[in-house]
C-alpha cells in the first residue's frame, strides 16, 4: 500500500468501536445456533450403529414401519444409527456375513446360521399381536374345495423368501410333510416374502401358501386384498417369534443396553408410538435356548444342525 492510500485511512473513533460491538452482539443473539441435525458428523463422534431388517416386506414398508424405532433407539444411545433394508434374503444374508449389522431382525434360520457361524447372539424376539410365538400355516382360498393336506398333492404351492424362511419355508414344510406329503408330491415355487405368496394366492396363481400365522392380519396384506377369501388349512405348534441378535464385535454392555431399550420400549408413549408404527406390540426378552425347537424343525426339514 503507497503512503497516499496510508495516508486516507482513518480510525474510527472510540464510541465508533463500542457502537460496532454493541450492534455484532445483538445479530448474534438474534440468529439461532445451526442445528447440526441427528446425522451431523462431528469429530470424535462413534460410527454410526448399523440396524439391518430382514426382508419380511417389501424395502419401502419395512423402512416406514422401522424408522421411528430407528430414531427413538438413536436419541436413547445418543450416538447415530443407521436403517438398512435389504431386497431380498440374498443380499440380506450377504450382508450378515460381512458383518455390516451390529443389531439384526432376523428370520429364524438365519439367526441360527449366524449364531453357530459368526457368533451372533439372540437379545430379544418380535411380540405380535400381544402373542410373542408364530405358529406356521398352510393358506388356501376359502372357495377353493381344498380342506385337506393330500388335496394339495400336485397343486403349486407357494412359500415367501426362499428355502431359508424359518416360518414360511422351513416350518410349512414341515406341516406338509408331517401331513404325508414330500417334496416332489406338489409343486414348490417361491415368492419374494410371505405377503406376496398370499397374495397371489388370493389371484389364484397357486393353490396355496405357506407362511406365518399372523400373516392375515398384518397391514400390507391387508391393504392389498380381503383377507376373508382366504382361510388356514394347517396351523403348526408355536415357536418364538423373530428374533433381534447383535453382532459378536457388539460388548456386552452395549448388548445388555439394546436389550434393556427394546424390551423397555412399552413402558413409554414414544416407545409404544414405535412399536405400534412397527406392528409390534413389544419385544420380549429372549435366550438362545428359546430357538432349540426351531433347530429340531431345521433338521428334519433340511437336514442341518445347528
Amino acid at each position: 500500500m503507497d503512503s497516499h492510500a496510508e495516508r486516507t485511512i482513518r480510525r474510527p473513533a472510540r464510541g465508533s468501536w463500542f457502537l460496532v460491538l454493541a450492534l455484532a452482539g445483538l445479530m448474534a443473539r438474534a440468529v439461532p445456533a445451526a442445528d447440526p441435525g441427528p446425522t451431523t458428523a462431528r469429530p470424535g463422534a462413534p460410527a454410526p450403529l448399523v440396524v439391518g431388517i430382514f426382508p419380511r416386506r417389501a424395502p419401502a414398508d419395512t423402512r416406514r414401519m422401522f424408522t421411528p424405532l430407528v430414531a427413538l433407539l438413536a436419541r436413547r444411545l445418543e450416538r447415530p444409527v443407521k436403517l438398512e433394508t435389504p431386497p431380498d434374503f440374498a443380499s440380506f444374508w450377504e450382508d450378515v456375513r460381512r458383518d455390516r449389522y451390529a443389531l439384526v431382525h432376523y428370520n429364524p434360520y438365519h439367526y441360527l446360521r449366524a449364531h453357530r457361524e459368526l457368533g451372533h447372539q439372540v437379545i430379544a424376539r418380535n411380540e405380535e399381536f400381544g402373542q410373542a410365538e408364530i405358529r406356521a400355516v398352510i393358506i388356501v382360498r376359502r372357495d377353493s374345495g381344498i380342506t385337506r393336506v393330500g388335496q394339495l398333492r400336485g397343486r403349486k404351492v407357494l412359500f415367501g423368501g426362499g428355502r431359508g424362511a424359518m416360518v414360511s419355508y422351513i416350518a410349512a414344510s414341515d406341516l406338509l410333510h408331517r401331513a404325508g406329503l414330500r417334496r416332489g408330491d406338489y409343486l414348490e415355487k417361491f415368492a419374494l416374502n410371505p405377503p406376496k405368496a398370499c397374495i397371489a394366492v388370493y389371484f389364484r396363481q397357486a393353490a396355496a401358501c405357506g407362511a406365518g400365522h399372523v400373516l392375515l392380519q398384518l397391514e400390507v396384506v391387508r391393504r392389498a386384498i380381503d383377507p376373508d377369501a382366504l382361510t388356514i388349512l394347517v396351523s403348526g405348534e408355536p415357536l418364538a417369534h423373530l428374533p433381534w441378535a447383535v453382532s459378536r464385535r457388539v460388548g456386552g454392555a452395549m448388548r445388555r443396553r439394546l436389550q434393556a431399550i427394546l424390551t423397555g420400549l412399552g413402558t413409554t408413549e414414544a416407545g409404544r408410538a414405535a412399536l405400534s408404527q412397527a406392528g409390534l406390540t413389544g419385544l420380549v426378552t429372549t435366550t438362545d435356548a428359546d430357538y432349540d425347537p426351531h433347530r429340531e424343525v431345521v433338521a428334519r426339514v433340511l437336514g442341518e444342525r445347528y
